[in-house]
């Protein structure tokens, strides 16, 4: 038999000019100054942010301090092998993500003083909660209210879809993200494909076993960011469970604040608040999450593996079972894509379910494209992206996919 062909590399953030080394020189000093400014953060915080950000820009990577209660974990996770490295020459995946370990460090959030489990990031989260144009994406559903259940459908898929667009990270190195047009058409669309693992139960034979196996039908719904992109997964999430293509969702957040705008499990709970107290058909939606969560048929789950800097081809076991057992597991956003097919300089037409068949179950991922890594495409999808855009389109935030592997 023919050898497996390797893998290609691991992208880095050695590259100047290239957008991980953008990502690294400057929206992680960036984010530095905004949560710097954030709260009263005292004297001592302050010299730890400035130490990280000397560290992050100028430095080497350095040691988590000896008593961190994840101090084993991080050394599991490589932190041995690369401490004493500049940033800028380890797999950009795990030094982003060690950026954001590092920074709680800095503002005391897992210590013993004032600032214990104060989210750095709260202030923005929930000033895009509160946002005019939270109400204005809210108002939409009192127009789907009376449209069929399969329109409400892809409405609401293509909600949770383009929801990614809200990023704050995102947004603090492109500011005119949002300003910009979305592409008319995703350059990959499976969208029948995941309807096809979630058939309503009136659909087909219709028959009283058919709605017996939907009721025990579980999703797995792998968040992405909080606020204004939460909320239309948390209406999707709604719908499967009305329209009985669920009968429970799995909902994984990461265990702390992470990536900026990466939910928590406080966020959730911001967000269902958000929805109740809105007017029109929102607070209806908003009640019956509220009321699903308190049931046990909408589950948050936040594992320690969801803020780690691996790709998911390292599931621990007792997520691989959980994913395995679900009807579909749907990944959202561009950094669980990327720790999905692992963070690889692949060739675009590298087949997704290819760099996929390891995962235990079928499994989607929506996404909006803002970093470079991209499997699945066509060679024409390809070819007219780049002769239009050169390579702008892999990181612009105005290009989304829907791919499934079931």
């Amino acid at each position: 038999m023919p050898d497996t062909p390797a893998p290609p590399p691991v992208i880095l953030g050695d590259e100047p000019g290239s957008f991980p080394h953008g990502v690294l020189a400057e929206r992680h000093p960036a984010i530095i100054r905004q949560v710097r400014d954030a709260f009263p953060y005292d004297r001592a915080v302050h010299r730890a942010l400035d130490a990280l950000l000397e560290s992050c820009t100028k430095g080497v990577i350095e040691p988590l301090p000896a008593d961190a209660h994840d101090g084993e974990r991080w050394r599991d996770w490589g932190l041995d092998a690369y401490a004493g490295r500049s940033w800028f020459d380890v797999p950009w995946l795990w030094s982003e993500s060690y950026f954001y370990r590092r920074l709680l460090d800095a503002v005391g959030y897992f210590g013993t003083g004032l600032w214990q489990g104060i989210d750095p990031f709260r202030p923005f989260k929930l000033a895009e909660l509160d946002a005019p144009e939270t109400d204005e994406e809210l108002a939409v559903l009192d127009t789907l209210a009376t449209r069929p259940a399969d329109e409400r459908a892809r409405a609401l898929l293509h909600g949770s879809l383009w929801g990614n667009r809200a990023d704050l990270g995102f947004r603090l190195s492109d500011a005119e993200a949002e300003q910009r047009d979305a592409a008319p058409g995703l350059v990959a669309d499976d969208s029948e494909a995941l309807w096809s693992l979630l058939p309503a139960p009136d659909r087909g034979a219709g028959t009283g076993d058919e709605g017996a196996a939907a009721s025990t039908r579980t999703v797995c719904l792998i968040a992405d960011n909080a606020g204004r992109e939460l909320i239309p997964d948390l209406l999707l999430a709604a719908h499967l469970l009305a329209h009985g293509r669920a009968g429970r969702v799995v909902l994984q957040v990461k265990p702390y604040p992470y990536y900026v705008s990466d939910a928590t499990p406080a966020d959730v709970v911001d967000a269902l608040r958000r929805l109740i107290r809105a007017p029109g058909a929102a607070a209806g939606y908003g009640r019956r999450l509220w009321e699903a969560m308190a049931d046990g048929r909408l589950t948050v789950r936040a594992h320690p593996f969801s803020a780690s800097p691996l790709p998911y081809a390292e599931l621990p076991d007792d997520l691989r079972a959980e994913f395995a057992a679900a009807a579909v597991t749907i990944v959202k956003g561009d950094l669980n894509y990327r720790r999905l097919v692992g963070d690889r300089r692949w060739p675009p037409t590298t087949p997704f379910a290819e760099v996929t068949g390891y995962f235990p179950g079928p499994v989607a991922a929506l996404r909006t494209l803002k970093s470079e890594v991209i499997t699945g495409l066509s060679a024409r999808t390809e070819a007219a992206l780049v002769a239009a855009e050169a390579q702008r389109w892999r990181t612009g935030g105005t290009h989304a996919l829907v791919q499934v592997r079931p």
